[in-house]
């Protein structure tokens, strides 16, 4: 039902469906809520922070996506590790970065367990990014800053792809930046509603 309503949503990348459509969302939330866990909505994980509705998650992927694949993704905000899983069947490898130590290490496991190897975690601020591995080819922010840190900008390969939400409180609005030779190309794409960066 998951997988049909993102369809009918708007989302038409056969490969992000069937990914969605194989990884049990239910493992990654509390077990109290995990009878609630392919409705289309955000969910408490602890922390005061969430695991986004399905359909932003399919967006952001399929944005991120649009032109071709990548081999290193950054990923800002592991949470509870769903998108996680999602971008490691869909790319070479991610390198995603995680604020909340009890979180991170939460998100690892649940990723072990569903056998995905192609992913790197650092128990970090995510406006720093990961220096170290740039540049990516793709960078997914789960988190909203007010403006996109520079730093972000900075780890950008050419022709590389971020997806972020900007913006305070219900004023955010999801964005995707492509690196030019010769600067930034700025799309405005969506109304979106994440925890602050």
């Amino acid at each position: 039902r998951m997988v049909a309503r993102l369809g009918v949503q708007g989302i038409t990348s056969n490969k992000i469906l069937d990914v969605m459509r194989n990884t049990p969302r239910h493992i990654f939330v509390d077990e109290a809520l995990s009878s609630r866990a392919y409705e289309d909505t955000a969910l408490p994980i602890g922390f005061n922070q969430t695991i986004s509705q399905p359909y932003i998650g399919a967006k952001m992927t399929e944005l991120l996506l649009e032109f071709g694949p990548l081999s290193k993704v950054l990923e800002i905000g592991t949470g509870c590790g769903y998108q996680t899983a999602i971008l490691a069947q869909l790319v070479g490898h991610v390198y995603s970065v995680e604020r909340i130590l009890p979180l991170q290490k939460k998100a690892k496991n649940h990723l072990w367990d569903l056998k995905l190897k192609n992913i790197s975690y650092l128990h970090s601020d995510g406006g720093w990014g990961w220096p170290d591995f740039a540049p990516y080819d793709g960078i997914l922010v789960a988190a909203a800053p007010s403006e996109i840190p520079e730093m972000l900008l900075d780890q950008m390969a050419v022709g590389g792809v971020m997806v972020i939400p900007i913006g305070k409180g219900s004023r955010q609005e999801l964005q995707r930046v492509v690196r030019k030779e010769n600067g930034f190309e700025i799309e405005e794409l969506e109304r979106v509603s994440f925890v602050p960066f």
